[in-house]
């Protein structure tokens, strides 16, 4: 480590009694985001610069998001002197669904525009309701307006919308360069064929995050591959949950009931045809240095087909990579799924990239190519919490501490950085074997939901009251 990395980093004025500029401490963190050694300093050198960057971010943003006001009235907060104070201020990951289900189901777009004011750091103004026929429909009028919503799948029917700025899209493509091509050990040298063997959502962040590896790994005179499937909008998929939810509970019209079958054969006929489309492509293209990205069950049925059709390793380029995007998702492989795909598609060691992050964060914790651990950098604050998420389960930074996961992003702008998770993860203070100093999680991040058939989180109940009775 650089001594003048630290010397940066930990040039922070006694906050008694002298003033200190907005920002200075989370502009110097958020400055390393393109610094060689980033993950390699350790937690007793950055802790009270992140407590005074929790504060800065809490003194600018008190007053412009109406919740965070109200957590820090009903917490009786003026100022962030601790991880204990900042826990009080955190928000339920469930906030971001906390509006009344009926409005996006009456197409209340005027009320669900006015609810997303109670969570963004910035009025959401100047949008065009007029004429909006659906909620893809809204969320494009939004982004005309210079506000990015992404949403989450919303598989119980309800999505979770997370409003962003044009600073977080901007942040965006940078942070999903640095982090592939320090996990993968990939330059951005534009001299790759892109393949993607897997249906992403169409939500803003994803559109930014793909354009931007694009841009920086592909090859521009080679065509990119996506899998031929319809786009996964946040509107198909809401309709779908609630075509499911009218069965369940016996309102659905038998017209209801054959949409659902046509759509879902539809879509099944769609994916099978993909699978055997993006197995002639891979043959096709086994020569080419390629960037191949995608989830393991769709990777695992291409590379199946791959080899049943006599190809494997020998076949393909030999400094081929491999972006992984998100788990199982429930889907059922062979325990050897991840290698048998690296075999197939010939992924040398350490050109496997892996990322831990979520909607709710703007910023990605990639995975190491020697300790497999997914490491933190400066500017997102991690948080171990008790199974209700109301209290840190330790304070002193030392060893391994296992719990559910809260993160403070720093690099946000458009909405509160905070976030209690639905994850149980283990966070480890330790050096990893990689060599960085810096926190770091174990790959063993599990989601309370998964484990234990629910998931309550202590203060969703009372936020989610509150914004209910504002909007």
């Amino acid at each position: 480590m650089h001594n003048e990395t630290y010397q940066v980093l930990l040039m922070h004025q006694d906050r008694k009694g002298k003033e200190q500029d907005m920002g200075v401490q989370a502009d110097r963190l958020t400055g390393l985001v393109s610094s060689d050694y980033r993950f390699n300093i350790p937690y007793e050198e950055l802790r009270a610069a992140q407590i005074a960057a929790l504060d800065e971010r809490f003194q600018e943003k008190k007053d412009a998001i109406r919740l965070l006001g109200h957590r820090a009235r009903e917490a009786g907060i003026d100022a962030v002197r601790s991880l204990d104070d900042a826990v009080k201020l955190l928000f339920p990951h469930t906030a971001y669904k906390s509006y009344p289900e009926a409005w996006l189901m009456q197409e209340r777009w005027d009320k669900l525009t006015q609810w997303l004011n109670t969570v963004s750091a910035h009025p959401v103004t100047g949008v065009d309701l007029d004429g909006v026929n659906d909620v893809d429909e809204w969320i494009d009028r939004l982004q005309a307006a210079g506000h990015f919503v992404s949403c989450s799948s919303g598989t119980t029917g309800k999505s979770a919308m997370l409003i962003a700025s044009r600073a977080d899209m901007d942040w965006s493509k940078i942070d999903t360069i640095n982090v592939f091509a320090w996990g993968s050990g990939v330059q951005p040298n534009r001299d790759r064929r892109i393949m993607g063997l897997a249906p992403v959502a169409k939500v803003p962040k994803n559109e930014v995050i793909g354009d931007a590896q694009r841009e920086a790994f592909g090859d521009p005179d080679k065509d990119m591959f996506q899998y031929p499937v319809p786009p996964i909008t946040v509107g198909s998929l809401t309709r779908m949950v609630v075509l499911r939810k009218a069965i369940v509970d016996g309102t659905a019209r038998p017209g209801d009931i054959a949409e659902l079958e046509d759509t879902s054969r539809v879509r099944q006929a769609a994916m099978d045809r993909a699978v055997h489309l993006a197995a002639d492509a891979m043959i096709e293209h086994r020569a080419d240095k390629l960037y191949i990205a995608g989830m393991w069950n769709a990777l695992y049925h291409v590379a199946k087909e791959v080899r049943e059709r006599g190809y494997s390793a020998k076949d393909f380029n030999p400094d081929n990579c491999i972006y992984i995007g998100g788990g199982l998702k429930r889907a059922q492989l062979p325990d050897d799924y991840q290698q048998f795909v690296h075999d197939t598609f010939n992924i040398p060691a350490g050109r496997h990239f892996q990322n831990y992050s979520m909607q709710e964060l703007n910023s990605g914790m990639p995975k190491c190519r020697e300790g497999g651990r997914y490491h933190v950098p400066p500017w997102i604050v991690p948080m171990i919490l008790d199974r209700d998420g109301d209290a840190l389960v330790a304070r002193d930074g030392q060893g391994e501490v296992e719990g559910r996961a809260a993160f403070f992003d720093l690099s946000l702008d458009g909405r509160w950085g905070g976030v209690i998770t639905g994850d149980r993860i283990s966070l480890d203070y330790r050096p990893c074997a990689c060599g960085n100093a810096g926190p770091s999680i174990r790959d063993t991040i599990a989601r309370f939901a998964d484990l234990e058939g629910d998931d309550k989180i202590g203060c969703a109940g009372t936020v989610d009251a509150y914004v209910r009775g504002v909007a």
